[in-house]
């Protein structure tokens, strides 16, 4: 290895480390704030405590919001994976002018600022007649997260020998169950891993779901925006900490599954 090589691949180096600093320093103060003892935000805490967290189940508002985050960031993750998909295979298998436009429009609520795009569904929604805040949560988080299913999955068929099914088929089964012995499985990863993303980003929505909340329909986020203008007090380091610990879960899951899937295939 060359000097210039040494000193290129040192500086490789102190950027990674830099940026991983700087993003895990923010996660790491709030995780040690929510174990404070202090009322207000303090680092380091004078003691170490779990009050915050003792707090918790008795948050006003708090679980009825997580329930309906979680129903939403579910239903809406299922129906993106099979309209994405959907339209991925469309994409990948279509032979019609348009392609790559249509398949940059389907990714384009994530280059979008969220806000502009949570005004201009809420007036879409209100020229529909579709005003309920359930429904309308629903379909505005299915819009944000079917791009990932979209992105993943069709740069998984992008790989994927279609002449598998066909060979499937000569052996003397249908269509349908074809795609679900050989293609499916081959796609189990790239589904993972998008439902895994697309579940988190709807969890963790903000710009987006404000439009379409009410008074008796909140999810966590905007509840958690609440707390902060009522009490800022350390039980949102606390309800944080849970959504970290939630992202490490899922991240943590989805690469055994992955990993497991990859020992079967092998």
């Amino acid at each position: 290895m060359t000097a210039t090589e040494r000193v290129a691949s040192a500086l490789v180096w102190v950027f990674a480390i830099f940026a991983i600093i700087f993003l895990m320093t923010p996660l790491v103060v709030t995780v040690a704030v929510s174990f404070g003892s202090s009322a207000v935000f303090t680092l380091p805490p004078p003691a170490w405590s779990m009050r915050w967290y003792n707090q918790l189940p008795n948050t006003r508002g708090l679980w009825p919001s997580l329930a309906t985050s979680l129903q939403i960031a579910a239903l809406s993750t299922a129906i993106s994976l099979v309209l994405g998909t959907l339209c991925a295979i469309a994409l990948v298998r279509g032979r019609f002018p348009g392609r790559d436009s249509i398949a940059t429009f389907l990714v384009s609520p994530l280059m979008l600022p969220g806000l502009v795009v949570g005004i201009a569904m809420l007036q879409g929604f209100k020229a529909v007649g579709l005003r309920e805040a359930w429904p309308s949560l629903l379909v505005a988080h299915v819009v944000i997260t079917m791009p990932y299913v979209v992105r993943t999955v069709l740069a998984a068929l992008s790989l994927f020998d279609f002449t598998l099914i066909d060979a499937a088929r000569t052996l003397g089964c249908s269509y349908g169950k074809a795609l679900r012995k050989v293609m499916v499985p081959a796609l189990a990863p790239a589904f993972l891993t998008s439902a895994m993303f697309a579940f988190l980003a709807s969890m963790d929505n903000y710009p987006i779901s404000i439009f379409f909340t009410d008074a008796w329909t909140k999810t966590l986020p905007i509840q958690m925006l609440q707390f902060v203008e009522e009490r800022p007090d350390p039980v949102i380091a606390a309800i944080s900490t849970g959504l970290i610990l939630l992202a490490v879960i899922a991240l943590i899951i989805g690469d055994r599954l992955v990993g497991l899937r990859r020992l079967a295939d092998f």
